[in-house]
């Protein structure tokens, strides 16, 4: 009879102890659903890119350099419905975003395009990286967004800027002074070779 109550009670407390773990699982997989939309809802807002062209050099840059309308054109696009169509565009904008650097026009070939290319890219590729996470930090993948808008802006003024200098005419004189500050023109300062005969 004893044996028969503690199979009895046994019984009971393994048949609640399994309610009790169904009901946390339940829990915890509506709590994990709930913030999960929350994080959907949070990045979906956020992704707001001024993809448009804000000058008449980027503008003219849409026509003539395709991967810089190629990427503007990805940008421009908002994912809908699940964070994994926001996953895949973000990968996709982080490839276009790296044939920007491999294809730069030759008058935009310069210093202070190519880092803020780079800057661009470095902007671009950490959303990528933060958006496929399994935690996903929403608040900073909308600062990055907020980030990668201010680049962009960065980058077209600086390419106005250099097609607004290269408007302006020369004075006289002034391109023998440039050649003049040229250094790989310049008389290389290389000592003479003791080993070597001197001629007197």
């Amino acid at each position: 009879m004893k044996i028969k109550f503690i199979f009895f009670l046994s019984l009971i407390f393994v048949l609640f102890s399994c309610k009790n773990d169904t009901e946390k699982r339940l829990a915890e997989t509506e709590k994990a659903a709930k913030k999960k939309e929350l994080i959907f809802s949070n990045i979906n807002k956020g992704w707001v890119f001024n993809a448009n062209p804000i000058n008449a050099t980027s503008q003219a840059n849409t026509l003539s350099w395709n991967e810089w309308r190629s990427f503007l054109t990805e940008l421009e696009q908002k994912p809908k419905k699940t964070i994994g169509a926001f996953q895949k565009k973000s990968t996709e904008i982080s490839k276009k975003a790296m044939a920007l650097n491999d294809n730069i026009p030759i008058k935009f070939s310069t210093p202070q395009i190519k880092s803020r290319i780079s800057t661009l890219i470095t902007k671009v590729r950490m959303l990528d990286l933060f958006i496929h996470l399994n935690d996903i930090p929403d608040q900073k993948i909308i600062v990055l967004v907020g980030e990668i808008n201010e680049e962009l802006v960065s980058l077209q003024n600086q390419m106005d800027k250099m097609v607004q200098k290269s408007k302006i005419p020369l004075e006289e004189g002034e391109s023998d002074l440039l050649k003049m500050l040229d250094t790989s023109r310049a008389i290389p300062n290389v000592k003479p070779d003791p080993n070597l005969p001197r001629i007197e």
